[in-house]
């Protein structure tokens, strides 16, 4: 199957160009760039917390692609009141522009056992390529990509290699990294206890990259 490009945009947020498809994921308030970009199939959020979705950049964002769907989980369909959305949860299929899209998961990873657990989507593009939100969702199967979680207040470093080391993706593409100042410490501990088959692929932000 010919590489799929992505571009990372900051933080939890990426455009997966399938060759097919043109799809948005995770435009949040600490990534940026996404706010230019025409031409999409889709917006898809994993969950609702606003690092994952910025709704004052929404607007528009839906207005330069009339076309884009918005697709997402049970949680952030509560708060979406002014805009016009797909809702879908774990154990869902469904297709957008040629590109056929799992959703796995169910629910975000605990942070406190006082903050309440929030409803997340994983979404599994084509059955290669996995953005697990802030979980750390297992795939079915094989995965040739890895948009991998490198920190967060509800990830431990070890927890993140181990997932790394079950899923044992072709390549890993470290994510969800804007809570730390020197993420790369956190991408060397990845290079080296990573599997031996894995390639961890930092990308350069906002720059379309075959993987």
């Amino acid at each position: 199957m010919a590489a799929v490009q992505i571009t990372h945009f900051g933080h939890a947020c990426v455009l997966v160009d399938t060759g097919a498809a043109r799809l948005l994921i995770d435009p949040g308030t600490f990534s940026s760039g996404f706010e230019k970009l025409g031409g999409l199939d889709a917006i898809l959020v994993t969950h609702q917390h606003f690092d994952h979705l910025d709704e004052d950049r929404l607007a528009p964002l839906l207005a330069a692609n009339p076309e884009a769907r918005l697709i997402v989980d049970v949680g952030t369909a509560t708060t979406l009141y002014d805009y016009t959305h797909e809702v879908v949860a774990p154990g869902e299929s469904f297709s957008v522009a040629g590109a056929s899209i799992d959703v796995l998961g169910g629910d975000h990873a605990t942070i406190h056992p006082d903050i309440p657990i929030v409803p997340n989507n994983g979404y599994l593009i084509d059955g290669t390529t996995l953005h697990p939100g802030d979980s750390f969702t297992p795939p079915p199967g094989e995965l040739d990509v890895l948009l991998l979680p490198t920190g967060a207040p509800w990830l431990k470093l070890s927890d993140a290699v181990d997932y790394l080391r079950a899923v044992e993706p072709r390549t890993a593409v470290p994510i969800h990294e804007a809570v730390l100042s020197r993420p790369a410490m956190h991408y060397g501990v990845f290079e080296t206890l990573g599997p031996a088959g894995t390639t961890v692929q930092v990308l350069e932000r906002e720059v379309a990259t075959k993987v």
